[in-house]
């Protein structure tokens, strides 16, 4: 399966061949375009001459580490996805900082990967909407507003970014790690417990009635979608 025409073009910058090879091929078999480079200033003159809609971005390349790349790329707001080895958490701080859009460790899960970038795209990309819609619930991004059959639900500051995480990714289980690095920021020693509190506070609020849209996958996390018919 090759990218459509009308698909997000991906930049794909490592130094080590393998990597970027498996993962255009894996990239391009879930429907994106790839281009790649093997050095920053590739990178640069890549993204500048024609803009990607994510770059996928090694922080330790040849000629000039990635977090200088995402400083020289910065007056592009192009979204950014760290993809790295480097598995300090000072060095995500430093690219999260920079304005990355995401910092994923390798070795990475493919699946998680594509998810993530499917994320970014949502939230900052072409497909970028302003209200997400799942069923008869809608998120109103900017007036941080939610509604259900049109009518408002009143919901915390924390409730509001976990439903948003949960519409993000409509249609895919995102799991309670997941859930704590994207919603409470927490790489490892969260408590997971919390995850399934404010799962239950939102399914009082937005699950009050059929169809439900909030659905367990036991052992694994949770997903959002409409009931199978």
């Amino acid at each position: 399966m090759t990218g459509r025409d009308d698909a997000e073009r991906l930049l794909v910058v490592d130094d080590e061949a393998t990597v970027r090879e498996l993962l255009a091929a894996t990239l391009r078999f879930a429907g994106f375009r790839v281009t790649s480079a093997a050095t920053a200033g590739e990178a640069i003159a890549s993204a500048t001459a024609d803009p990607p809609d994510l770059v996928l971005l090694d922080v330790m390349l040849p000629d000039m580490d990635g977090f200088e790349v995402v400083r020289q790329l910065r007056g592009q707001r192009t979204p950014v996805l760290f993809l790295t080895a480097r598995d300090r958490p000072a060095d995500k701080v430093t690219g999260l900082s920079l304005g990355a859009d995401d910092y994923v460790t390798k070795p990475f899960d493919l699946e998680e990967l594509i998810a993530r970038i499917r994320a970014i795209l949502r939230r900052t990309g072409g497909h970028h909407a302003d209200v997400l819609t799942v069923g008869v619930l809608a998120l109103d991004v900017e007036g941080h507003q939610v509604t259900r059959r049109g009518r408002p639900v009143r919901v915390s500051a924390t409730e509001f970014r976990l439903l948003r995480h949960l519409m993000e990714n409509a249609g895919r289980v995102v799991t309670k790690a997941q859930i704590l690095d994207r919603v409470w920021h927490y790489d490892f020693g969260g408590d997971a417990s919390i995850v399934d509190t404010y799962i239950s506070y939102l399914r009082r609020k937005v699950d009050v009635e059929e169809p439900k849209l909030i659905h367990t996958v036991h052992g694994v996390g949770y997903v959002m979608r409409e009931p199978r018919r």
